[in-house]
């Protein structure tokens, strides 16, 4: 006679948001085994975080100590209103997210997606430029105490966790839906329009401040901060002050604003999340290639790349072109130079000393220079080169062909060149027109063009090295600005050593802008391209060298850690 038995079942366990801190802070030791270089980066970035901490926790007490309670409302508003600014911004443009847990690995198992959702933004909190933040707002509580006493501070501290949450979800949730978005070629186009229109208006915002702040009518920014202090940036942060100055009753109306918009933030990067995880963007039924069928090949190559021969270099060029064109990653870099390209020759001269009040609004007072606009020039074309510092961590695995097919070093950095080219260049020439008749000077266009060239080629010479000798791996996502936990440092440094030497050697043309005078309005343009060129060409013909001897061991560099 059988006899059941019964096996009791284990007990089934809820995640919860602390495993996936755990889970993060065990990938974060993870990766750090045995890669002495990356311990090393988290030092230092813990190290710089900690130091710019001491500054803004400084600044941000300063009016508290002093007894200033009208500067101590500006402080908060204005300064909590450019730090939630800063968080929903600079991840898009320049450092990116930390992804350890890519959301993608996630979309197989049976959570909620609430539990996903709190988890991601628990183990998201856990980095250290929240912990540098952290520690600069704590400012804002001895200011607050100093002013009103302990209850003071204590609603401080409250509003400085809501501030902090708040800067957390504004940051993942934009870049969450920004990378969906840039899934599909059909917003792209769109997406990159509104982005740079968005930065556009920073220019005349800039403007606008410091001519406010010459005037200085402290009166008139008293109650600007106090409405700042009522909207998602400055709600959280003006809390302390608020109860120091009297007005108790702001306080649960202003955790309330934040709140809301916490939990509005997070729902919307619950809906990009979940249709990133599962592919929402759905791909455009393929078109139909014309012409004959024995075209195969001649298919391959874009349009604009007619051009090309039709040999290893041409078909290198027109990989990387497509690649460029159709990687969401390298899309959102494409995006950054078309944005910042513009923006910071506008602010340079035209803001500060070159724009003046006066009774019917701003004027530009005209006090640019060739110099001055060489000096902006070589910037966007440092940074335009910039973004080729890591060039093969696009890659990432897929490295391996080129590795095995036997590329010359000389060749791969040529064609890769080539192929960005394609894409910065025409921004190049159009951010030199632009500029040229914004300052009213259409004969200083060959002056910015070629100090652009110049600067570009000189970078790109650079970050051949850079590319090659600095690698890193990029996390395997949807999301275009993901980075793995230190990478983000490695990337701040790679692209100051990067910016440093190249402008270093574009620096020749800034010195003839101020020697030459007039001659060097009709001389700037050929030599420049000249300049740029043959830097561009030495750096690729001396890095490929470099190239050819570290093939495998930048493969393993490139190569993402599962």
């Amino acid at each position: 006679m059988a006899v059941a038995v019964t096996v009791p079942a284990e007990p089934v366990r809820r995640v919860s948001a602390r495993h996936f801190v755990r889970l993060k802070l065990r990938v974060m030791g993870n990766n750090f085994r045995g890669q002495g270089w990356r311990i090393a980066m988290f030092v230092v970035s813990l190290v710089g975080g900690l130091w710019f901490a001491a500054g803004g926790f400084l600044a941000l007490a300063a009016p508290g100590l002093a007894g200033e309670p009208r500067y101590a409302l500006m402080t908060a508003a204005f300064g909590g209103g450019l730090l939630v600014f800063g968080w929903l911004l600079l991840p898009l443009v320049f450092f990116g997210v930390d992804e350890t847990l890519d959301p993608a690995r996630f979309a197989l198992l049976p959570l909620p997606r609430r539990t996903l959702v709190a988890g991601l933004f628990a183990a998201a909190l856990v980095s250290v430029p929240v912990l540098a933040v952290l520690l600069a707002v704590s400012g804002l509580v001895v200011t607050a105490a100093a002013l009103g006493g302990w209850p003071a501070g204590l609603v401080a501290a409250v509003g400085v966790v809501a501030g902090l949450l708040l800067c957390v979800a504004v940051s993942r949730a934009v870049t969450s839906a920004f990378a969906t978005m840039l899934r599909s070629r059909r917003v792209r186009d769109l997406a990159a329009v509104l982005l740079a229109v968005v930065a556009a208006l920073l220019g005349p915002l800039q403007i606008g401040v410091l001519a406010a702040v010459r005037e200085a009518d402290w009166d008139r920014l008293t109650g600007v901060a106090e409405v700042v202090g009522w909207t998602p940036f400055g709600a959280p942060w003006t809390v302390g002050v608020d109860v120091a100055e009297g007005r108790a009753w702001a306080v649960p109306v202003k955790l309330l604003i934040t709140a809301v918009t916490i939990g509005v933030l997070l729902l919307w990067w619950s809906r990009s999340l979940e249709s990133a995880m599962v592919g929402a963007a759905s791909a455009a039924p393929a078109k139909g290639r014309r012409g004959p069928a024995g075209g195969a090949v001649a298919q391959l190559f874009p349009r604009a790349l007619g051009w090309t021969r039709r040999d290893r270099f041409g078909a290198l060029v027109a990989r990387e072109a497509r690649y460029w064109w159709r990687d969401a990653r390298r899309r959102a870099n494409l995006i950054t130079i078309a944005v910042v390209g513009l923006f910071v020759p506008i602010m340079v001269n035209l803001g500060g000393s070159g724009f003046a009040a006066n009774e019917e609004g701003f004027e530009f007072s005209g006090n640019s220079s060739p110099v001055l606009l060489s000096l902006s020039m070589l910037f966007v074309g440092v940074l335009a080169s910039v973004t080729s510092a890591n060039q093969f961590g696009f890659d990432g695995s897929a490295y391996a062909a080129n590795v095995v097919a036997g590329v010359p070093g000389r060749l791969e950095l040529r064609a890769r060149m080539t192929a960005f080219s394609v894409y910065v260049v025409p921004m190049l020439g159009v951010v030199s027109v632009v500029i040229a008749l914004v300052v009213g000077e259409p004969g200083w266009i060959g002056v910015a063009a070629g100090a652009l060239l110049a600067a570009y080629g000189a970078g790109l010479a650079i970050n051949g090295f850079v590319s090659v000798l600095g690698a890193y791996s990029l996390p395997e996502t949807s999301n275009p600005f993901a980075m793995n936990t230190g990478a983000g440092m490695a990337k701040s440094l790679l692209t100051l050593l990067s910016m440093v030497g190249s402008a270093a050697a574009a620096m020749p043309m800034v010195v003839a802008a101020a020697l030459l005078g007039d001659a060097w309005l009709w001389l700037a343009l050929p030599l420049g391209a000249a300049y740029g060129l043959g830097a561009a060409l030495l750096g690729s013909y001396l890095a490929g060298d470099v190239l050819d001897r570290r093939m495998p061991e930048l493969l393993a560099t490139v190569t993402p850690r599962r």
